[in-house]
């Protein structure tokens, strides 16, 4: 049960955390930014939130015939992509953790990042160690 409760962290983070740090003057209603940033924005958004759900979905389905180590490793797969993917991000021309008119240059959603992530993981851990007992 743990491993499953690590995961759902995992995810409220997902369902939360971009709307939430997005939704807002440095991005969203940034009137700096031009539309088709803010679309790429609101796509981010919404990524965010479906791998959420999904990652709720595979942790705490029960459905006969499936395998569980299937649902948790797909549970780790969608709660995982997100987090990597910002930090991929990282590597593209001329991009950056955060605006110079908001105190950047950094990165300070590496400790953000980096925690989800890290809960998913030990979430994943903690229930393939417990169906292997």
């Amino acid at each position: 049960m743990l491993g499953k409760i690590l995961l759902t962290v995992d995810a409220l983070g997902l369902l939360f955390g971009a709307p939430l740090a997005d939704m807002n003057e440095t991005h969203q209603y940034n009137p700096r930014w031009p539309p088709h940033a803010k679309f790429h924005n609101g796509q981010t958004i919404t990524l965010s939130v479906m791998l959420g759900l999904l990652t709720l979905y595979y942790t705490w389905r029960s459905h006969p015939g499936t395998s569980a180590r299937d649902s948790i490793n797909t549970a780790v797969l969608c709660g995982s992509i997100y987090w990597l993917a910002g930090y991929a991000a990282l590597f593209f021309p001329e991009t950056a953790g955060l605006d110079p008119e908001f105190g950047g240059p950094g990165f300070p959603q590496g400790k953000i990042f980096t925690g989800f992530l890290g809960v998913g993981i030990m979430g994943w851990a903690y229930e393939m160690y417990s169906l292997a007992s």
